[in-house]
């Protein structure tokens, strides 16, 4: 099994229920991590293994798009990676939003999701 992993993913997005959200925007950060099991031990090739490029532009590419929900976001990233990588049997991200729009919060909110292939 191979794990790769893409943490500290920094997006300034508009996400969030509230219209001030959707207008001021927010910090976000995200951690992907994936596994699959490889079809040789010994990786010589792109081609032999998931490209983390393609990962980074699936959620660049879903971030520009507004949603209410932290869950939406998670669970829409992860059957994309299910459908865009047919190799990948289990996927987790987790998404924080750093400054949410809280009376007298210090801290940030987060959502994780994971995904394995046979609970699909």
């Amino acid at each position: 099994m191979i794990q790769i992993h893409l943490e500290q993913l920094k997006f300034f997005a508009f996400h969030g229920l509230y219209e001030e959200e959707r207008i001021l925007g927010n910090e976000f950060i995200i951690d992907i991590h994936l596994e699959y099991l490889p079809n040789q031990i010994v990786i010589n090739s792109i081609h032999e293994t998931i490209d983390y490029t393609k990962v980074y532009e699936i959620i660049e590419k879903r971030m520009k798009v507004p949603s209410d929900l932290l869950e939406t976001i998670a669970t829409d990233f992860c059957f994309q990676i299910m459908e865009e990588f047919p190799s990948v049997n289990f996927v987790e991200f987790k998404i924080k939003k750093m400054n949410p729009p809280i009376k007298k919060f210090i801290g940030n909110v987060g959502v994780s999701f994971c995904l394995k292939r046979s609970e699909m």
